[in-house]
């Protein structure tokens, strides 16, 4: 079979389409037919391995461990163990490989059934794969780690992203007033999502706030979390994302002190996102796109040996949504 593989760190130029070894399912694995995988940030920081904690976390310190990265995919069952009960072969499914050893970036993989749900019925392989991580990350935010509720008003900054363009959905979803920040080129983009309002950092910095928030999204979090403080209402909620990595460990490391000194006197919480993939919440993401209230935002689709073109265009940062491989 064919997959991107890669053998060190480096930028997408360490990337090559090879002839691999096609996976054998494992008693207690379903192996997939890859038809979709989507990109997003943590795929250039896997394949570039930054920063120095990704190597921590995910093994390979000199060179990957693992050598096809990708983590977002939506295929076909072609066989399962004789252990799997939810799946059998001919099923649509997509998922979440980032618990499972990656390798979306290619035509096969072999992967525990967990990882799995039934792919949304009114949604093409490519669109669907570029659901799970970025719809996952953006549903956590909003329900667990915000605790959104109807009527508040809420900001989704970096609105036009994977997880923003998901993000502004689910919020107005919820019932909450959806402010949504974004740069001028993709402002309608980002209106025919649903936000209530869109602003446009370009011309607004959002430095002097007119508008008090109940809850802060921060997907782009490239200013410091401490420029929001004042933006949200006494016992409102800031939660990070995705950005900067310097930011990200700002707010993960400075945020609890926010908490207890500038945020305490209006009982501001500062929090940091880890998403925590997990079928329940898939489920929860198809029956909102099988009913008409969530879609993903598919700004360009690349053939499977394009994937190192396909992840420069994510780091360069001007995608309006997602982008997806068709393999």
């Amino acid at each position: 079979m064919k997959a991107i593989v890669q053998s060190e760190y480096g930028s997408a130029d360490v990337l090559n389409l090879e002839e691999v070894e096609k996976p054998v399912v494992a008693d207690n694995e379903v192996l997939v037919r890859v038809r979709g995988a989507g990109v997003h940030a943590g795929d250039w920081h896997l394949m570039r391995g930054t920063p120095f904690l990704i190597r921590l976390i995910f093994g390979g310190i000199r060179k990957p461990k693992f050598t096809t990265i990708g983590t977002d995919i939506a295929g076909q069952v072609e066989a399962v163990g004789k252990e799997i009960r939810q799946f059998q072969p001919g099923d649509d499914v997509f998922g979440d490989l980032s618990e499972c050893g990656f390798g979306a970036f290619s035509e096969y993989v072999s992967v525990p059934e967990n990882a799995l749900v039934h792919k949304p019925t009114n949604l093409s392989f490519e669109a669907a794969a570029t659901v799970p991580v970025s719809g996952l990350a953006a549903l956590q935010a909003l329900r667990d780690y915000g605790e959104v509720q109807r009527g508040q008003n809420v900001l989704i900054n970096g609105a036009s992203g994977g997880v923003g363009s998901f993000a502004v959905q689910l919020a107005k979803g919820f019932g909450a007033e959806v402010t949504a920040v974004c740069s001028t080129s993709k402002i309608e983009k980002v209106k025919s999502l649903g936000a209530d309002v869109v602003v446009d950092y370009t011309q607004n910095k959002l430095t002097k706030p007119t508008q008090l928030y109940d809850l802060i999204i921060d997907a782009a979090a490239y200013r410091p979390f401490s420029d929001f403080l004042d933006m949200i209402t006494p016992g409102g909620t800031y939660v990070m994302v995705g950005g900067a990595t310097p930011e990200f460990f700002r707010a993960m490391l400075l945020g609890p002190f926010a908490e207890r000194f500038k945020a305490k006197a209006s009982r501001r919480k500062v929090k940091c996102l880890t998403s925590t993939p997990n079928q329940a919440d898939l489920n929860v993401l198809k029956d909102w796109i099988e009913a008409g209230k969530l879609k993903p935002l598919v700004d360009q689709t690349y053939p499977l040996a394009d994937v190192p073109t396909a992840i420069r265009y994510v780091e360069a940062r001007q995608v309006k949504g997602k982008v997806a491989i068709s393999v």
